[in-house]
């Protein structure tokens, strides 16, 4: 069951924003704290009836898509679970009497099996190794003889006034023997909690098959009944998906157990049945399950040979098995991963162990996917899915942020190394990058981001953006899996990951207007907030990419005091980025104005990219800034680029890839 670590599982749409833990009342942290202190204490109090009802559930997973089928045939509600449920009880049933009777034979033959461990240990010590261990045992025994001769020779000597002619009395104890029904009762005791249990499971599975529309309408109505067809149809996924996934479990454990037995069999090891369905019951434990299922066949098969032959084989066998079925045929059947974090099997293993024994163990693993598919599908219960499922807590941008904040290139890097695997990276810087200095705008503007923070973050971005300046930008050829969707645009539906990188129609550099493969042909000009320089070290990298010379230009080159002092070099347009846009962008209309002066005839582009903010959808506010353009991503900022360079080139009368309108918007 391992974790799915594919970049789509880390990949995953944004969660809804949350509330911090210092802003959340002490009150509402205490209330579910008590409530979930309820749940645990009603579920270790009560697991007498507990456990019956969650055995039934999952069941009732496993026999509901078989009662589907019988009513489909026509044979009505009552008969279809009638005989769903006595063909579970005649299996269960079958599978007792059958271990029982392999447990009696197997008890026949433990004199001899004791007889050839006995002789087997005889013969270890003759070996190197026994005579090593006797040799360290007589050492331990001579230390503890020393001793023992120091304490003889001083409870020799008896105190003063001991009375030492005094004889001990000999009491004989004679048990009272037990009547007919308290010797029933002992007999009948190991038997009758077993059935009670198995009674309380059938009587309440008859009850959950038979109501299972009802139940179905309370939980959507616990669940949220305020939209009624998205719960109706999250709550009959959920069931699908548990009865699928309970199914296959089944079927492959069982399988798993019937080739062990087989394997045993040939292998010779005794009560191959016995052990066939053992290692097909462990195969429901996380972790232990596999060991366990070796370990007893394991002891038997060195109890039966007198050589070490049968040990051998039953452990190729085991060695085999386990990993083909762990590795290539779960995988393959349940889709990469059972939903659950490896940290959430492991912690709900012990949870449920500890709350409802050795039958919690076997149920752990089912309980907890039941609750992650829950979390899911119901909003009041998505934290269950933040703390057990396989799916990140952090958004990639969110990762990306975090990485960037703790001052941490190498993990920003590997961050980058693992989307670029299935994203171009136009793509990675758009949609991953720039939402990143989204948030980090965000930060400063609160003033929550100290001067070294700031600093540090900036470091971070000119490495990434140094290490990434060789890669290409293309979308590595994959198998389309869930859509091909990894990332999304925020504003559109269209998937980000496995389209086109920006403008993968154009052509060579070669093919580019002279002027516009200048140095300089394209300033992009950084805001004033502190990563705005590197949003427009971004694009430059992309123009630059692409053939087109471009040059970033700081805020500060631009002031009022230094325009005039400016030198624009062969400007032909000018993308001016900004992410820290906050009411009134007076800095920005200033700062246009104060170019459009500086250098009347380019053509100015204003890159606003906060998606949030007023103005990236006011066109009256757009206006007022004075830019000829207006973008709001990466790939528009580019094509709008290339848009200018095809009309410049159309006026100057350049034909070929530049004078194509498809070339360039085919992206």
């Amino acid at each position: 069951m391992a974790r799915n670590t594919s970049p789509e599982a880390s990949l995953l749409p944004p969660r809804p924003t949350r509330i911090a833990a210092a802003e959340v009342p002490k009150a509402a942290l205490a209330s579910p704290t008590v409530v979930g202190a309820v749940i645990v204490a009603i579920l270790y109090f009560g697991r007498e009836i507990f456990i019956p009802i969650a055995i039934a559930v999952l069941l009732s997973f496993v026999l509901g898509p078989l009662v589907n089928l019988l009513r489909r045939i026509n044979l009505g509600r009552l008969l279809s679970v009638g005989i769903a449920v006595m063909a579970t009880l005649g299996i269960v049933a079958a599978l007792t009497t059958l271990i029982g009777v392999q447990l009696a034979d197997l008890a026949r033959d433990v004199p001899r099996y004791r007889a050839t461990i006995e002789h087997k240990f005889e013969g270890l010590r003759d070996s190197p190794i026994g005579q090593a261990t006797s040799y360290v045992a007589n050492i331990g025994r001579a230390i503890h003889q020393a001793g023992s001769s120091t304490e003889e020779g001083s409870a020799k000597v008896p105190p003063a006034g001991t009375n030492t002619d005094r004889k001990p009395v000999l009491v004989e104890v004679k048990e009272r023997q037990p009547g007919p029904i308290e010797m029933a009762g002992t007999v009948l005791s190991p038997v009758l909690h077993p059935l009670a249990t198995a009674g309380i499971v059938f009587v309440v599975l008859l009850f959950i098959l038979m109501q299972r529309e009802d139940l179905r309408d309370r939980m959507i109505r616990l669940a949220g009944s305020n939209d009624l067809h998205r719960t109706t149809v999250a709550m009959d996924d959920a069931a699908r998906r548990l009865s699928r996934y309970f199914l296959v479990q089944l079927a492959l454990n069982a399988s798993f157990g019937l080739v062990v037995g087989i394997g045993l069999y040939l292998i010779g090891v005794p009560n191959p049945v016995l052990w066939g369905i053992f290692s097909a019951l462990m195969r429901f434990v996380p972790y232990a399950g596999a060991f366990l299922s070796a370990l007893f066949p394991l002891a038997l098969a060195a109890a039966v040979e007198p050589g070490w032959n049968m040990m051998i084989g039953t452990a190729i066998l085991f060695l085999l098995l386990e990993p083909i079925v762990g590795q290539f045929v779960e995988p393959l059947l349940y889709g990469q991963s059972t939903g659950l974090s490896p940290f959430a099997v492991l912690v709900s293993a012990l949870f449920w162990t500890w709350l409802w024994g050795p039958i919690g163990l076997l149920l752990s693993t089912p309980l907890t996917v039941c609750l992650v598919v829950l979390g899911r599908h119901v909003d009041k219960l998505e934290f269950l899915d933040v703390l057990f499922g396989d799916q990140p807590a952090l958004t990639p941008v969110e990762n990306f942020y975090q990485r960037i904040l703790a001052d941490d290139p190498e993990e920003v890097q590997e961050h980058a190394d693992l989307i670029l695997q299935e994203c171009s990276l136009s793509a990675y810087y758009d949609e991953v990058v720039v939402r990143g200095l989204e948030l980090a705008a965000r930060d400063a503007a609160r003033g929550v981001l100290t001067p070294e923070q700031k600093t540090d973050i900036r470091a971070s971005l000119t490495g990434l953006i140094e290490e990434l300046a060789e890669r290409a930008d293309e979308t590595p050829e994959r198998p389309d899996q869930d859509g091909g969707r990894l990332v999304k645009d925020s504003a559109s539906t269209d998937p980000v990951c496995g389209r086109m990188p920006i403008d993968s129609g154009t052509a060579g550099s070669e093919a580019l207007p002279a002027p516009w493969r200048q140095e300089g042909a394209v300033l992009c000009v950084s805001g004033r907030g502190f990563v705005d320089e590197a949003a427009a070290a971004i694009l430059a990298q992309l123009l630059t990419r692409r053939g087109i010379g471009a040059r970033v230009v700081g805020f500060s080159d631009l002031a009022r005091s230094r325009i005039e002092n400016f030198d624009p070099g062969p400007a032909r347009m000018i993308c001016i980025i900004s992410l820290a846009i906050s009411g009134e962008p007076t800095h920005l209309r200033n700062l246009v104005g104060r170019l459009k002066k500086r250098i009347p005839q380019v053509r100015i582009a204003a890159g606003l990219w906060r998606a949030d903010d007023e103005i990236v959808a006011d066109v009256s506010q757009q206006a007022a800034i004075g830019a000829d353009a207006h973008v709001t991503s990466l790939r528009s900022a580019v094509e709008e680029v290339l848009t200018t360079m095809r009309d410049d080139a159309a006026r100057s009368g350049v034909t070929g890839p530049v004078g194509s309108r498809a070339g360039q918007r085919g992206a």
